[in-house]
Parts: C-alpha cells; structure tokens; sequence
C-alpha cells in the first residue's frame, strides 16, 4: 500500500485528506517513481475547488502535475530509464502520492546539484514557460518581455529563463518586497500593481512579448504596450476572460494574441517539448544559471496548511510537499 492525497468533493483546503491505496502499475512505456517531492501549482487550487478537471483517463481525485523522485520499475518498453535513476517528471494529475507512474518520456533526470524538493518544482513551469515565451511567443534575440505574476512559480521562472537568454525583463508583482526579489532574480523594472499602473510606469518602453495570468482589465492596456509584431501570450485569466477587442489595432500594429493550457496535450507534444526542454534549458539548469526558488517545503501531511499558503498569495516562488 502507498499514501496519497484525495478529496472526495470540491471545496477548501479543508477537503484534502490521506488515505492508503494500491500501488499505481506500470503500462509497457511508463516508469514507477517512488516519489521524494511534489510541486503545488495554481491549477491544484482551481481544481480543488472544483474548476479544473483532470483530462479523461486522469484520475480524478489526486492532484499534482509534477514529481521528483527514484525510479523503481519500468515497463517492457522503456529505453532510456532503469530502476534508481533520479528524475522529476510531468504529470497530468495524481503528484501528490508517494507513487506515481508516467510515460517514460515526460521525465528528465534530475539535475546533481538540485535536491529533490527543488528539483520537483521545474517541470510544470518549465514546460509552461518554454512552450509559451519561447515556442508560442517567439522571444527573438533583443526582444523584450513583460512578464504578469512574476512572483509566482511561473513567472519565477520565466523572469530567469528570459534573462539567461539575454532578454529584457519587466514584471508586475503585488508589494514592493516582491517586485525588489523580482529585480534581485534578473528583472530591469518591477511594478507593484497594487500601487502603480503598469502602462503608465512602461510608458514609451513597449515591449515585444507579454506573458498574462490575469486577463480583464489588462487586455487592453497590453494591447497598448505591444511594439508592432508584438505577441500577447495567455496561460490563465484570474480576472476575467471576456475582454474588449479592438480588431483594428491588432490589425495596425500586426499584433498575435494566443494562449494555451498544458495539461490536456496529448503525449507525443509533452514528449517533443521534453526533449527541447533538455537540449536548451537542462544545461543552464546544470551549470547554476537557473536556481529553483523554494518559498517553504512542507511535510505532505501538512497539505491543508501548504495549500492556505499557496492560496493567500504570500509567497514567492514554490510549495512544496515532501514525502
């Protein structure tokens, strides 16, 4: 028997529990990971709650996009993996258990000089981030980026990976502590949204991409801020999703607007984008120029008290759970 995290109906915090439960076995193309940490990302509070389901064929009750860990059995198909090799993994729900098994192709050996906690915090927001700023936005050498959220995981790591590449870096973050660790970590100007306005305090400095979280009010003004060929990129829309659009200006300043969700691509895209992920990003991660950032790892029986964490927005960079 094996530990797990469940919730029987949606709700708060309050609703996750543990249980004891079978196993997880290995189909022909999977690994079993005895698992050392899961990350907790945003989309576990949306579907704890209720407003995001796993795809079909996902459990449906555990949840968790990614994993680090040692692997304990393959299926007669694998290649590239035997039992004791240190991984992390991407995952499209069931992380948060002391087993999981996923398709031998969405792991990446975990980097020597990360631990596991910090290494179960890359796969979902590196994966994001690269698909989303590099493949989907097109971050060309000189671009600039402005990047929503950017003391969150996801925008921890694209603040890092844009500035590893050589890119310049705005942000917007919810207090001065935040923006001055946005400026510590690579970025040129940090804006507290609570204070500021960011089209404002951007002025003449338009930027090239933009990374969004939060949708509503700030469609239109970064609509305004987007250099002419300049991309608007969509991974969430925590204020709102029905926005005003001005046809002609997107048409005037040939401007792309996009957006994607991971979780739900088939196999054969997490495996490609796995494999660029290890060619561009696993060496920079290798030789120290990306560092995870973990807020605070807590011991998985301490879920409830991770996830009000996670929820009350403090934090800066990653959650952990420790098994």
């Amino acid at each position: 028997m094996i530990r797990a995290i469940i919730y029987n109906e949606p709700g708060n915090a309050e609703v996750l529990r543990i249980v004891e439960r079978e196993k997880p076995r290995c189909d022909s193309n999977e690994v079993l990971i005895k698992v050392f940490a899961s990350g907790i990302n945003k989309p576990d509070i949306f579907q704890r709650k209720g407003n995001y389901n796993a795809p079909d064929g996902i459990v449906q009750n555990i949840l968790g996009l990614e994993v680090s860990g040692i692997i304990e059995e393959c299926g007669i198909e694998v290649t590239r993996w035997k039992i004791g090799d240190q991984v992390c993994a991407l995952l499209a729900g069931g992380g948060y258990s002391s087993y999981v098994v996923v398709d031998e192709r969405h792991c990446l050996p975990k980097p020597l000089n990360l631990t596991f906690t910090e290494a179960a915090t890359l796969p979902e927001v590196i994966f994001t981030v690269w698909h989303n700023v590099f493949q989907r936005g097109k971050l060309l050498p000189d671009d600039s980026i402005l990047i929503h959220g950017g003391s969150g995981g996801i925008g921890v790591a694209a603040i890092q990976l844009a500035r590893i590449f050589d890119h310049p870096v705005y942000v917007t973050a919810g207090n001065d502590d935040k923006c001055q660790k946005c400026i510590d970590l690579g970025a040129s100007i940090a804006i507290n949204y609570n204070t500021e306005d960011f089209e404002v305090v951007l002025g003449s400095n338009k930027v090239d991409v933009i990374l969004d979280i939060i949708g509503g009010s700030y469609f239109e003004k970064n609509i305004n801020i987007l250099k002419p060929d300049g991309r608007l990129i969509y991974i969430n829309a925590i204020k709102g999703a029905n926005v005003h659009l001005n046809i002609g200006k997107i048409m005037k300043e040939r401007l792309t607007i996009s957006g994607s969700t991971l979780r739900n691509r088939n196999a054969q895209f997490k495996a490609d984008l796995a494999r660029e992920i290890e060619i561009n990003v696993w060496p920079k991660i290798i030789a120290g120029l990306y560092k995870p950032i973990v807020y605070k790892s807590f011991p998985y029986k301490d879920v409830i008290m991770a996830h009000q964490l996670m929820e009350s927005g403090t934090h800066f960079g990653k959650i952990v759970l420790d098994w």
